[in-house]
């Protein structure tokens, strides 16, 4: 017999805090070292500027990804724990209150009136500060900050994404690299569209316009802004 104690419904929006960052950094890698290398290939009619700004770029950006993601997260938790604090100092002081505000949330979610004091009775006894961090504040564990966890998965998913241009960079010929650099580009990021697609349970046919257009979108401008400077990606 399946009991709530041995059976998980398998949503895919548990995955959502490692999914995001896992994208974001996948996608970042891709395009921030495509649009590196293809500004030095543009300048360059060798292979090792390419190869050293490539892979300077790749550690460089990584670290700063895992560290960036690690300060943002890390925030949002010293946020939540503030409020929970709160919420500690409110449960001692006026237990009454915060009842009542925990009725007036079920209320307002559809429940009668006595039917949602009776509910916030039952779940108060049981464990009231867990209810109010859940129904009060909107923490629960797919919600909830983890900045260890975001800072390995941007870090080690832009180093995965960065290394397919390196790749590129170290195997093309040296004349005509940014084509051979912006046609893979494209194609990796179809790739990175449908895994997303898939793991998140999305369409993959949005996800890999959405995620192809604006990585066009940004890898146009980056050649543009080369361009101007006397290194763009087209000659």
């Amino acid at each position: 017999m399946i009991t709530i104690d041995n059976y998980l419904d398998p949503h895919y929006i548990h995955r959502s805090n490692w999914l995001r960052a896992a994208v974001l950094g996948a996608n970042d890698g891709i395009i921030s070292i495509s649009s590196l290398a293809i500004g030095v290939a543009a300048a360059s009619t060798e292979r090792e500027p390419i190869v050293l700004a490539a892979v300077a770029g790749l550690v460089a950006g990584a670290l700063s990804m895992a560290a960036g993601e690690y300060v943002s997260v890390s925030s949002q938790t010293d946020t939540e724990k503030a409020d929970i604090e709160r919420e500690i100092e409110e449960l001692r002081d006026m237990p009454q209150q915060e009842l009542e505000i925990l009725a007036q949330i079920y209320e307002r979610r559809g429940l009668k009136k006595e039917t949602a004091m009776q509910v916030a009775i039952e779940l108060t006894e049981k464990d009231a500060l867990g209810t109010h961090i859940r129904d009060e504040l909107g923490i629960n564990e797919v919600s909830q900050a983890k900045p260890i966890q975001a800072a390995l998965a941007s870090g080690a998913s832009f180093s995965l994404g960065g290394a397919l241009p390196v790749l590129v960079v170290l195997f093309a010929e040296v004349a005509g690299m940014e084509y051979w650099l912006y046609g893979f580009t494209l194609v990796f990021l179809i790739v990175l569209g449908i895994v997303a697609a898939r793991t998140g349970g999305s369409p993959v046919l949005k996800a890999i316009m959405r995620i192809t257009i604006w990585g066009t979108l940004a890898m146009g401008l980056s050649a543009l802004v080369g361009y101007a400077f006397g290194v763009g990606a087209v000659h």
